[in-house]
């Protein structure tokens, strides 16, 4: 493996496990929602190096259903934390 590779594959791992942290201890729901949404992120993100490091391109429509699901939950949670605020 180069060292693009393990630098690559190291902060990747960092930033999921700093993700984890924050879905773990988020004070709110909202908090919560967003670190799934990042970790969601970083995972299409390993998803791609590996896909380009190892020059395969089968991954690239789960990249695309994944990139689609991330983004139809973020919209989901925020219109169900807007109407949430609007009954109050």
């Amino acid at each position: 493996m180069s060292i693009v590779a393990v630098t690559v594959t190291a902060l990747l791992a960092l930033a999921g496990a700093l993700t984890l942290v924050r879905i773990i201890r988020g004070p709110s729901i909202l908090d919560r929602a967003v670190a799934t949404d990042v970790l969601l992120a970083v995972i299409v993100a390993a998803i791609a190096t590996e896909a380009a490091y190892s020059r395969d391109a089968t991954a690239l429509p789960v990249l695309v259903v994944l990139a689609v699901l991330g983004f139809v939950s973020s919209v989901s949670v925020a219109r169900f934390a807007a109407r949430k605020k609007d009954a109050k």
